[in-house]
């Protein structure tokens, strides 16, 4: 077990290595103006303006976001942007995970349910992410119980949920009705009830479906709270973030990775919180099922 970490440790960083001998390699041998072909742009320009290089970038994390006397040293303004969206990415994980299970229970409980049910939730994935997000902030506003206030970081919340449910909710589906039809039935030969059943049979059985969708769910919502952010105009976080340091990209264009860097940590940790969750599922786990 600990050989098999210390492996995916090493590839991780042999990815990342490749990727930064990716881009200086192709920042050193690219034309300035990028590759064209006719009138499109098919490889970026490689200018320290569009391209700079890795250790620019890495170089500005440690010197002030601004001139201004007394401004936060980038490095910590990108992990307290980080910070406030990987609560809200969280907050919609966790909406998400609960909405798809809960449908996931319905549609396996009735069929009726999952044919009126399952359709509309591949329907949900085809409306566009930015085109929802001013309307889930207007419906939010108009809510009034009693002195209860909506705030736009609830309205980013509620989005990514949107996109962490799906992956759970048909996951889980398939992990529900997995068990072997010789188990059901010795089930309902001890005539063990739903709940029973579901309990001790169907939800272990899903595990090794879930947690791959768990982990899709979190990049989903990660992603969804970084263009809600955007699209909502919620300021405090990494996608507003980068849209302000995308501003002064031709001033500073090593500044406008930052923010960047600090989405990628969002995923990571995210993917290391649901990897804590396998570990405490390992005895259901066997063979992962992807989605």
């Amino acid at each position: 077990m600990r050989r098999s970490r210390l492996n995916g440790v090493l590839w991780g960083i042999l990815g990342v290595l490749a990727a930064v001998a990716v881009w200086e390699g192709y920042k050193a041998i690219g034309p300035a103006e990028g590759v064209v072909v006719g009138d499109i742009v098919i490889l970026p320009r490689t200018t320290d303006i569009a391209m700079p290089h890795t250790w620019d970038v890495l170089a500005r994390l440690f010197e002030p976001v601004t001139r201004a006397a007394g401004a936060d040293v980038l490095w910590w303004a990108v992990l307290q942007a980080a910070a406030f969206s990987l609560g809200i990415a969280a907050l919609g994980w966790l909406l998400g995970v609960i909405s798809g299970l809960a449908l996931a229970l319905l549609m396996q409980r009735w069929v009726t349910a999952e044919s009126a049910v399952l359709p509309w939730v591949v329907l949900s994935q085809t409306v566009p992410l930015i085109a929802i997000a001013p309307l889930v902030r207007r419906w939010g506003s108009e809510i009034e119980i009693g002195s209860f206030q909506w705030e736009n970081w609830m309205s980013v919340a509620v989005i990514a949920s949107y996109l962490a449910f799906f992956p759970v909710a048909v996951s889980a589906l398939r992990g529900l009705k997995s068990p072997p039809a010789a188990d059901i039935d010795l089930f309902r030969a001890y005539a063990a009830g739903w709940w029973t059943t579901l309990l001790r049979l169907r939800l272990p059985s899903s595990v090794p479906y879930l947690l791959p969708a768990l982990r899709l769910a979190a990049a989903n919502a990660v992603v969804g709270t970084v263009v809600a952010e955007v699209s909502i105009g919620l300021g405090g976080g990494i996608g507003r973030m980068i849209i302000e340091f995308a501003a002064t990209a031709s001033g500073d264009p090593a500044k406008t990775y930052a923010p960047i860097l600090g989405a990628v940590l969002i995923g990571l940790v995210s993917a290391g919180l649901v990897a804590l969750i396998g570990m405490g599922l390992k005895r259901f786990r066997r063979a992962e099922v992807t989605a």
